[in-house]
C-alpha cells in the first residue's frame, strides 16, 4: 500500500518534517502543477507566504523533449545550460537565446494565468523548495541554483520522496534536504500515491488563492 493518500496529506506530513527546523523568516517555493498541493501544506504548517517556482526546461533542436537546460524564473532569469550536450545537439547561442526569449514569455504567461504578481523577493529568508517528488533531479538542479542566486539566506529542499542517488547529487546544491521516503528499488514518484492523479490549473490556482487569503480551500 503506498505510503501517501494524495498530495494534501504528503504536504501535512511533510511540512510537520519541515517544521522541526530552525527556519528564520520563511517562504515555500513550490513546483507547478503536482507540487502546490504539497507546497500548500507545507506553508500553511511553517505559517509562511506559498509562490510558485516556474522552470522551463530548453530542449534540443528538433527534439524538444530532450533536454539541453533549463530557464528559473526570477527579477533576472538564471539560464543553466549543459554545454557539452548542447554542443552534441548542435544547439547553437543564436538558438539558446531564441528558446531562452520563448521560455521566458511562457513563464510570464503562467504567472498571469495564476493570477500572480511578481516573485515574492528572496533575500535574506530561508527558502522552502517544494515538490510532489523527485525522479532523476534535472528540473531540480536548476531550480536550485536559480534560488541561489537570488539571495536567499538558506535554500531547504523538502520533497515527500525521491531516490538516494537523486539526494546525494543533490545535497551539496542546498543547505538542507528534508525527504519523508526513500524507497529502494526507486520505481517513480507516483508509485508511492494512493491517488497521483494530475494536478489541474484551477486547483493551483485556487491553492495559491487560499494561502493568500488565509481561508481554507
Amino acid at each position: 500500500m503506498p505510503p501517501f493518500p494524495n498530495r494534501r496529506e504528503a504536504g501535512r506530513q511533510l511540512g510537520d518534517a519541515v517544521a522541526r527546523l530552525p527556519l528564520a523568516d520563511p517562504v515555500v517555493r513550490a513546483l507547478p502543477r503536482g507540487g502546490v498541493p504539497v507546497g500548500y501544506e507545507v506553508a500553511r504548517r511553517l505559517g509562511a507566504p506559498l509562490d510558485i517556482l516556474l522552470v522551463r526546461k530548453i530542449g534540443a533542436p528538433g527534439h524538444e523533449e530532450y533536454g539541453i537546460g533549463a530557464v528559473v524564473e526570477g527579477t533576472k532569469p538564471e539560464v543553466v545550460i549543459d554545454q557539452a550536450i548542447a554542443k552534441m545537439v548542435g544547439a547553437d547561442q543564436a538558438y539558446i537565446d531564441r528558446a531562452v526569449a520563448r521560455e521566458v514569455a511562457e513563464i510570464e504567461r503562467r504567472r498571469a494565468a495564476y493570477r500572480l504578481a511578481a516573485p515574492l523577493p528572496l533575500a535574506g529568508r530561508d527558502v522552502v523548495r517544494v515538490d510532489d517528488g523527485i525522479a532523476t533531479g534535472g528540473t531540480v538542479r536548476a531550480a536550485l541554483k536559480g534560488l541561489a542566486s537570488a539571495g536567499a539566506a538558506r535554500v531547504i529542499l523538502a520533497v515527500p520522496v525521491a531516490p538516494a542517488d537523486t539526494l546525494a547529487d543533490l545535497r551539496p546544491r542546498c543547505d538542507e534536504i528534508v525527504c519523508l521516503m526513500v524507497p529502494e528499488p526507486f520505481w517513480a514518484v507516483g508509485a508511492q500515491y494512493r491517488d497521483f492523479a494530475q494536478t489541474s490549473d484551477a486547483e493551483v490556482t485556487e491553492l495559491l488563492a487560499a494561502s493568500r487569503s488565509g481561508k481554507s480551500p
